[in-house]
């Protein structure tokens, strides 16, 4: 970033409010007569916020990527995903408050339902609640702890998710994840992708065989997909970086996990979005920045939800008079990326988003979708290039040059 390559950063009396709605982007869809879902949504106050801010659109990773959340984020906070991969399993043991050391590899799980040809029926065992997924993840812990001479630690993490880590020495996060991402297929093989790596996926396998017996019997979450193995990664600190406090608050473990990452403050343990801005509300004088996630916009779009995606759009644009009330001096809504019900996954396509605050520029815009965001004054940009305009916007940068 060249703001902080060249010193350009500096401390402000200002505050910044970064709320991301996850997979905000969506496609035409048929069933709507052809408009997204931020389109079809009914969203008074984020249209009203629209007309009186600045619009463009954000590439996630780069062009024809369809990232993760982790990536997604990452970049949006302005450490480039690219030259700073975390894996996915690092991001949800930190989410749920593990420490991990060095020589530990970490990886994300989903709990499956497997037929009885071992081919995936659910990739998400049909989401199960959380009292389901955390009394199979116990059963797991109980009985595998340890396997040729690796700790084996095991804690639920939301629904059908969990988290395993892999503790012990010569392990290496350079191994293939299991999850083909299709149903009707078998779980793949966790391959090593260079010699290193080799014990370590001799354990994971082992790991999996012990985990598909112990879990047999159970008529859902009946088996395990494994991805995102990595080791912890160093990081310039958010706060060093930036020059103010930043807070994270998330009811999802991943995204509390890359707040962690890059030395944020996750504050509390919300369960809903209601609970998350109460404590975004409670500890406003506290911090510089805040970053607030709502989740439930990604879902829909990975269940292929239209109306239910519009409906969480909807519920989420209903907190936005709550949000502007505590008078941020710089606002901004987005997307870490685009979840289309129409595709029902993560896609490549741009992400909306909108910076509101007096020093923004001037805009014609008059709603907040994909549409009338590719017209915005601040065009199409990467989304490692969105942190510098919420800085600039905020008073926190200084002139480069005489």
């Amino acid at each position: 970033m060249i703001l902080a390559e060249k010193d350009l950063i500096r401390r402000a009396d200002t505050k910044i409010l970064l709320f991301i709605l996850d997979g905000l982007g969506g496609l035409p869809h048929p069933d709507a007569g052809g408009k997204t879902e931020l389109e079809a949504a009914n969203t008074p106050n984020l249209d009203e916020l629209a007309k009186k801010s600045v619009l463009g659109l954000i590439i996630p990773v780069a062009q024809g990527v369809s990232p993760g959340s982790g990536p997604g984020h990452m970049a949006i906070f302005g450490y480039d995903p690219l030259k700073h991969e975390v894996g996915r399993g690092v991001l949800e043991s930190l989410g749920v408050g593990m420490e991990l050391l060095e020589s530990d590899v970490a990886a994300r799980g989903n709990f499956c339902t497997l037929d009885s040809e071992g081919n995936i029926v659910d990739r998400r065992a049909g989401r199960p609640p959380d009292e389901e997924g955390r009394r199979v993840t116990e059963k797991l812990a109980e009985v595998i702890k340890e396997i040729d001479g690796v700790q084996i630690i095991l804690k639920h993490v939301k629904g059908h998710r969990f988290v395993v880590v892999f503790r012990g020495e010569g392990l290496s996060g350079d191994v293939m994840e299991t999850d083909p991402q299709q149903t009707g297929v078998p779980p793949l093989f966790p391959i090593p992708k260079n010699r290193e790596a080799e014990r370590a996926a001799r354990v994971i396998w082992k790991f999996i065989q012990k985990a598909q017996e112990v879990l047999k019997d159970e008529p859902k979450l009946n088996g395990i997909l494994l991805r995102g193995f990595s080791r912890m990664p160093y990081l310039q600190p958010f706060g060093d970086r930036y020059k103010m406090r930043g807070a994270a608050i998330a009811a999802y473990p991943m995204y509390r996990g890359v707040a962690r990452v890059i030395g944020m403050d996750v504050l509390g343990n919300p369960e809903t979005f209601e609970e998350e801005v109460e404590l975004l509300e409670k500890h406003w004088d506290e911090y510089d920045f805040f970053f607030i996630h709502f989740k439930y916009t990604d879902e829909a779009g990975e269940d292929k939800d239209f109306w239910r995606k519009v409906r969480e759009i909807e519920r989420a644009d209903s907190f936005v008079p709550r949000l502007m009330a505590l008078k941020p001096d710089v606002f901004c809504v987005t997307g870490d990326h685009s979840t289309p019900a129409l595709l029902g996954k993560h896609s490549w396509h741009p992400v909306p988003f909108m910076i509101y605050g007096p020093y923004a520029g001037p805009d014609d815009c008059k709603k907040f979708t994909e549409r009338e965001a590719k017209h915005g004054y601040y065009g199409r940009i990467k989304a490692v290039d969105l942190m510098p305009l919420l800085l600039a916007n905020a008073g926190r940068t200084a002139k480069y040059g005489a």
